[in-house]
């Protein structure tokens, strides 16, 4: 995508009341703010982890650019950095355990047919990330389903869901949606109540840069709160069936599901306001 043209469901999400967007809100500001974003968790990665991390993020970042590169040029667009944020979220959520080689080929997956052949970022309905991390679980089980990161990383994501909410880049609506699905979820399956060893770094950063991120999340406010209520029963629900609620694995899948029916949920929204309209009765001049 070039990168003077906007995101257009980055843009949809960016026009509420409460948006502060420039009127040209272009993606290489998109990109930028979604990567501020995430050197918080980044940083507190870095901190936390030891050798094997620098050389994953390193290339991550190498084979990120290079696909960029090579479908800018087949395309005949500009050089644009919109994948940068998807190797760095990568990079955090992917397992210690898993070999280098291996994360790069389930990256290249991810950006390829997540993102790049719909048209790149923004045209896509899948989150590259989430299809990179799904790929690799299923195609190598052994790579296991969770993050050995610390709960620093887990709360050095606030700060960056605080500058995505105050650009309007995310919603609000689906962040507590998610939460009052997971909450209700949770009540309704007769579990404990939530403690907060759930709040992996996993969980918190696929909640707001993956199940939040405009573009593969739904775009009206109805569907909002739609999509978000079924993401948050689905990280539970997910979680109890596989390696634990707040696993990466859970919600890889329940962020994957949730991107899937998006566009459906929007759909119905869409069509049923078309139908509420129709159904009012008009006024009829008097003349």
């Amino acid at each position: 995508m070039d990168a003077k043209v906007e995101f257009p469901q980055t843009t949809l999400a960016a026009t509420s009341r409460r948006a502060r967007l420039p009127r040209r809100w272009t993606g290489d500001r998109v990109t930028s703010v979604f990567t501020l974003a995430l050197t918080f968790p980044l940083a507190a990665a870095l901190y936390d982890a030891g050798a094997a991390f620098p050389p994953l993020l390193a290339g991550s970042l190498f084979v990120a650019v290079g696909w960029t590169m090579l479908f800018t040029r087949l395309r005949g667009k500009d050089m644009n950095w919109h994948a940068v944020p998807t190797a760095i979220l990568f990079s955090l959520l992917v397992p210690p355990e898993v070999a280098l080689w291996q994360a790069m080929l389930s990256l290249s997956f991810g950006l390829v047919f997540g993102e790049q052949v719909f048209g790149g970022r923004g045209y896509a309905f899948l989150n590259p990330a989430a299809a990179a991390l799904a790929f690799l679980f299923f195609s190598f089980p052994e790579a296991g389903g969770d993050t050995a990161s610390s709960p620093l990383t887990a709360v050095a994501v606030l700060p960056g869901a605080l500058l995505l909410l105050t650009f309007g880049l995310i919603s609000w609506r689906i962040l507590l949606a998610v939460a009052i699905g997971f909450l209700a979820w949770i009540a309704i399956s007769g579990l404990a109540a939530p403690s907060p060893e759930l709040l992996t770094a996993s969980l918190a950063l696929g909640v707001v840069h993956i199940v939040a991120e405009p573009t593969s999340a739904a775009a009206t406010n109805a569907g909002r709160w739609a999509y978000g209520l079924m993401v948050g029963a689905l990280l539970v629900i997910l979680g109890m069936a596989g390696q634990g609620i707040g696993s990466t694995a859970s919600v890889v899948l329940a962020a994957l599901l949730g991107s899937i029916f998006a566009p459906l949920i929007d759909r119905i929204v869409i069509f049923a306001n078309i139908n509420r309209r129709r159904r009012r009765k008009w006024p009829t001049s008097t003349r």
